[in-house]
């Protein structure tokens, strides 16, 4: 793991990123607010593993504290609360069925425990993602989640996460989904 960005750092490169992609039905303030909505569910999924706190004590934290507020001296930007809210939900309600789907995509000889817990955040969300939205085209959902590993880790993460997730997508959606 790399040395943590800034959460302004981190934002900036998500903005650059989201230029050679979009979700063509939302406007481009809407797909911020979604991506920032991405970050902090990856956020909120960790916090939960390692506080043991549970999802609606999490979700209300962020929608109290943490959204419209200042972070590292920065205002973070908008986030689209009901998505955030949705992915941390869905995670938790269906975190059996996203990790099989994980584990399926790992090297016979690696466990999920083993993987790093902001990794393993990063993969449970873009799955479950893959899994129960797929109104939206898997290759925003890839992009988006190796956009946010690239904030966290090396390049060698960021391509592993691009390889799981696009070992999901074809396991649940099929070739064309």
């Amino acid at each position: 793991m790399t040395e943590p960005n800034s959460l302004q750092s981190v934002l900036e490169q998500l903005a650059e990123a989201e230029k050679s992609r979009a979700e063509p039905e939302l406007t481009s303030r809407q797909r911020r607010a979604r991506t920032v909505a991405r970050l902090a569910a990856v956020q909120a999924l960790y916090q939960m593993e390692l506080a043991g706190e549970g999802v609606e004590t999490v979700i209300s934290e962020f929608a109290n504290h943490r959204f419209d507020a200042d972070i590292e001296g920065q205002p973070l930007a908008e986030a689209d609360e009901a998505w955030f809210a949705d992915v941390v939900r869905g995670v938790v309600e269906r975190q059996r069925d996203v990790d099989a789907a994980i584990k399926a995509r790992l090297a016979s000889n690696w466990r999920l425990e083993r993987i790093d817990s902001t990794l393993r955040a990063l993969l449970r969300a873009g799955a479950w993602e893959l899994r129960e939205r797929r109104e939206i085209p898997k290759e925003i959902v890839i992009d988006e989640y190796v956009e946010l590993a690239k904030a966290f880790f090396d390049d060698a993460e960021a391509r592993f996460v691009n390889a799981a997730l696009d070992g999901v997508a074809r396991d649940v959606r099929g070739q064309a989904g």
